[in-house]
């Protein structure tokens, strides 16, 4: 168990101060040419169908796309600007809207370094788009839930049919115009019960950045009130951290929060034994950023949270990539500021309420450091001594955090003395090597005539290697 924070790295800030912000693009919002079965962003359809007129397209008009990569650049005073696409599914735009994108970045670049991340299920990849991607430095980050039957579980298209093929031959693509990419692995009630499974497919197919994303959804228990009156969606709002909460069932495609910790700790152990410095999981990566007093680089793990927006289709800006729902509205870049609603007090006390409505018996917990109550999302249950706001995940991370503990510090030490966290394995290697041969010299110390014998043959002891082995 973490007894304490671990001290920081002298030379390391306590505490990363944020010197830009980040916003999910939406250019095409909710549209996506698959229907999987967990997908919290299809149902917001239901929010536009209705109203202006400009949005029936689904695409991001062109007046609203140039405004928006202008104020996007100009907003943040850092020589690098990161635009990130997503959806639904962006590739439905084509190839051409995207360059169209590229354009618009060159124009109002202003000396500043521009780079793109596409999240794409793949399925619509082939050469054209390999082509740009590469010529462009396109990372892409490429939606696959492990192998094809846990995959195919919940992944399929608008008939219900498999998708496994479709994005295997999208990745294909992106090898063969050696396009940079990483995975994101939604982890969910199924594929949650295989993490070897999962981790060593992602290896398999060439992965060395791998991002897992725990899936948690509750069915709503009320229609949600719009400006064209109430809609009925198919998942419920994220808490609001003001208001009593009602008690909302989770959907039975969701992780389970036990089986979370279990897949995190499964995975952290094959990763620390083989693959520290070889394929890099984003959440060991920022677990090591808070073990050695750097800071989450993860909103998630973050203290405060309000540096990462979204941006629909029509330019309406929302507080989180999963709070667009109308009270999260900061209003549209064609009547404001991006800037404005990014320090605007709406938004500010949104980031606020992360820490401010965080529940004494996490404010009171080991790994609070490394935690700090994660997504407000999934904060909806109550603390053992009745107080809401507890993370749904708890009982996941208290393990995971608890359990990494030890390693961390290691690496944590070894960046300390100018050595790599790689050289972890092989001071594991050394001591569980260690460990078998006491165990090993053990057993044939104390080993009865009638016990199995410790060569491992099956045999007993006296019909094997008694006597044979020096000073039996």
């Amino acid at each position: 168990m973490v007894s304490n924070p671990p001290p920081p790295l002298r030379g390391v800030p306590t505490q990363a101060v944020p010197t830009a912000f980040h916003v999910m693009t939406k250019p095409i919002g909710p549209i996506c040419n698959l229907d999987c079965r967990y997908c919290f962003y299809l149902e917001k359809e239901e929010l536009y169908r209705s109203g202006n007129p400009r949005t029936h397209s689904w695409q991001m008009p062109d007046d609203v796309l140039e405004s928006y990569i202008r104020q996007y650049i100009e907003a943040q005073d850092v020589p690098e600007i990161s635009f990130a696409w997503q959806g639904g599914e962006p590739t439905l735009l084509g190839a051409r809207f995207f360059r169209k994108v590229v354009a618009l970045q060159q124009r109002y670049a202003n000396g500043k370094r521009i780079t793109n991340a596409l999240q794409t299920n793949g399925t619509l990849l082939d050469d054209e788009w390999g082509a740009f991607l590469a010529e462009n430095d396109f990372l892409v980050g490429l939606s696959i839930d492990g192998p094809r039957e846990l995959h195919d579980t919940y992944r399929v298209d608008k008939q219900g049919r498999p998708t496994f093929d479709h994005v295997v031959r999208g990745l294909g693509f992106l090898k063969k115009h050696g396009v940079a990419f990483n995975t994101l692995t939604v982890v969910n009630r199924a594929n949650s019960q295989h993490p070897l499974a999962v981790y060593r497919f992602l290896k398999e197919i060439g992965s060395g950045f791998i991002q897992f994303i725990p899936l948690v959804e509750r069915a709503p228990l009320a229609p949600l009130a719009t400006e064209n009156g109430l809609i009925q969606l198919s998942l419920a709002a994220p808490p609001d951290p003001g208001a009593k909460q009602a008690r909302s069932p989770v959907t039975d495609w969701s992780v389970r929060s036990e089986d979370y910790g279990r897949f995190l700790v499964e995975i952290f152990d094959d990763w620390v034994r083989q693959d520290v410095g070889r394929v890099f999981v984003q959440l060991f990566d920022v677990a090591l950023g808070n073990w050695i007093g750097a800071g989450a680089s993860l909103c998630v793990f973050a203290p405060k949270c309000g540096s990462a927006l979204a941006i629909e289709h029509n330019g309406d800006v929302y507080s989180c990539d999963h709070y667009v729902y109308p009270q999260y509205r900061l209003g549209n870049i064609a009547q404001g500021s991006l800037l404005d609603m990014v320090r605007s007090p709406e938004q500010v006390k949104f980031g606020s309420d992360k820490s401010d409505t965080l529940p004494a018996y996490c404010r009171e917990c080991e790994v609070r450091f490394a935690c700090n109550g994660e997504c407000p999302k999934h904060r909806f249950l109550r603390t053992p001594d009745g107080e809401p706001g507890l993370n749904y995940l708890c009982a996941a991370y208290k393990r995971f955090f608890n359990h990494v503990d030890p390693y961390l510090r290691t690496m944590a030490q070894l960046l300390h003395s100018q050595r790599a966290p790689a050289d972890i394995m092989g001071m594991i290697a050394r001591k569980e090597a260690q460990e078998r041969q006491a165990r090993v010299a053990q057993a044939w110390k104390t080993a009865g005539r009638n016990d199995a014998c410790p060569c491992g043959s099956g045999r007993k002891y006296k019909k094997c290697c008694l006597g044979k082995v020096p000073g039996a």
